[in-house]
């Protein structure tokens, strides 16, 4: 990606630091994310503990540096709503899981009109809810173009993660994350029409495209993901986990968000 070079890093223990910088050729290891300000134009915060990415993101994003925050960009209705303010301030960042640009969907989505209208889609993953569930959404809304969602439900259990997204178009969807299963992330989508199984594998592909879209982003000086898309899966996310929290109750999301 010849418009970017990552030039500094930081991590919790400076010998993983120096570590990666070696292996990737990154000039300068830093003490502290401050060290950072005033030294680049833009920052990926490469860390899925969302609990931190409020905390770890507001220097940057105070200082009206872009910034890229990993999925989940947020597991809490309060930091969710300090992102949303900082987007109404006209702050630059993007927050996003890498697979709203696979490949794999990308081809299926332009040809969902062959399936006559849509009813159900059904994704299935591995591994927990709030780290790995925000895949799953992140490429079912995406394959959809971003539908508003409504209602969202959680039918299964710990470990086993069974959960019901139902959107205002009428579309109704599931989305199943086992701990202990193996296999890929796959997407079914089924329409009047016809169906389409998508089975997601290529990984690089989708990272590539993920910060080039950043990169596009940092130069136009505004993210090339609306907020709304985010902030619509993120609801979705905390709603399940709520609705988990409460025993599988109903969990409406206001104003589709």
């Amino acid at each position: 990606i010849s418009a970017a070079k990552v030039t500094h890093i930081w991590t919790q223990d400076k010998s993983i630091s120096e570590s990666i910088a070696m292996a990737t050729q990154i000039e300068y290891v830093v003490n502290s994310l401050e060290e950072m300000l005033g030294e680049v134009d833009a920052v990926i915060l490469a860390r899925d503990d969302a609990e931190y990415h409020f905390s770890m993101s507001k220097p940057f994003i105070d200082a009206g540096i872009p910034v890229f925050i990993d999925k989940p960009l947020a597991v809490t209705r309060k930091d969710l709503q300090w992102f949303s303010e900082q987007h109404a301030k006209g702050k630059c960042f993007m927050s996003c899981s890498s697979m709203r640009y696979a490949n794999e969907c990308r081809i299926v989505k332009q040809d969902l009109k062959s399936l006559g209208k849509l009813q159900l889609v059904t994704d299935v993953g591995k591994k927990d809810w709030l780290k790995y569930g925000v895949h799953m959404l992140e490429a079912m809304f995406a394959l959809l173009d971003d539908p508003q969602p409504v209602t969202v439900q959680h039918l299964g259990e710990k470990d086993k993660d069974i959960v019901h997204v139902g959107f205002k178009n009428g579309i109704q969807a599931t989305v199943h994350l086992f701990m202990n299963i193996t296999g890929t992330f796959q997407l079914s989508v089924f329409g009047e029409l016809g169906w389409k199984l998508i089975d997601i594998k290529n990984s690089y592909s989708m990272f590539r495209d993920n910060i080039i879209e950043f990169v596009r982003s940092v130069e136009e000086g505004k993210s090339r993901l609306p907020f709304y898309k985010t902030e619509n899966i993120i609801n979705t996310l905390i709603g399940a986990n709520e609705s988990f929290e409460q025993g599988g109750r109903i969990i409406q999301l206001k104003n589709g968000l």
